[in-house]
């Protein structure tokens, strides 16, 4: 495989629960070509999935592990993750789920196009090319309708804004204000693409096949749907006088 990007490359995996994917998913993208990091942020998984990325990382120094308290929510994985990408000075700043549905052979074609002057690449399903293999009826409504919402409501142009498989150059990750994003779930794809959008940065998309996880247990669930509609409709309207009552709320709900 020819390599036509340049610089150093960090990818975060979130996870909770992947102790059935986790090593395959290390070995797949630690054998594509070029100069790729992982950094694995694990909550506090009670499967024992942190103590293998900490063995995974003890055998290779290409391997970093962020261990957190608890399950605190995909997007704040995300984001301490962009930290650390800023504070380490890599050049792109990756991001994948953790259960296979994105094809780790697939993260070159993103960081090629990042290298030719896209500031987010997102692995898109609902681009020529693209399309989704085994999710469930209702999830795949449930994604149409994040995705024509956001089109709608919000003017993103991306047509896979609820996408997680993605290359943000660093500039984008200094430029934004991360610490100021108030989604902390899935619904943080949406308010990031939105606000690279805004900030005027160039985003591009590139098909993939997303498949539907076959090990492990979804992350979706009902919650996480209202709080996408929620960050979509907060985002129109602007910070609305009682967000942070909701987010009492949904914290009061998560808690045991």
């Amino acid at each position: 495989m020819i390599v036509s990007w340049h610089g150093r490359a960090l990818m975060i995996v979130p996870t909770y629960n992947e102790s059935e994917n986790l090593a395959r998913l290390v070995g797949r993208l630690r054998a594509l070509p070029g100069d790729v990091d992982l950094l694995i942020v694990d909550d506090a998984s009670p499967d024992g999935t942190g103590a293998i990325a900490d063995a995974i990382a003890a055998c290779d120094p290409h391997v970093h592990v962020l261990h957190r308290s608890g399950k605190l929510g995909l997007g704040t994985a995300y984001r301490a993750g962009f930290h650390y990408g800023i504070e380490h000075g890599y050049d792109y700043i990756c991001t994948m789920d953790a259960d296979f549905s994105h094809s780790p052979e697939s993260l070159p074609t993103l960081l090629d196009l990042a290298a030719s002057g896209y500031d987010l690449v997102i692995g898109s399903r609902y681009v020529p090319g693209g399309a989704v293999v085994g999710s469930p009826s209702l999830r795949k409504f449930i994604s149409y309708a994040a995705n024509a919402l956001a089109h709608l409501l919000l003017g993103v142009t991306a047509r896979d804004c609820t996408a997680g498989f993605r290359c943000y150059r660093r500039q984008v990750l200094e430029t934004i204000d991360l610490d100021a994003i108030f989604s902390s779930g899935y619904s943080f794809l949406i308010e990031m693409a939105f606000l690279v959008e805004r900030a005027g940065f160039r985003i591009g998309e590139v098909p993939i096949t997303f498949v539907n996880r076959t090990e492990g247990a979804s992350k979706i669930n009902k919650r996480e749907i209202y709080k996408a509609m929620y960050t979509i409709l907060r985002l129109r309207t602007g910070y609305l006088p009682w967000e942070r009552i909701m987010a009492v709320y949904y914290d009061r709900r998560a808690a045991p």
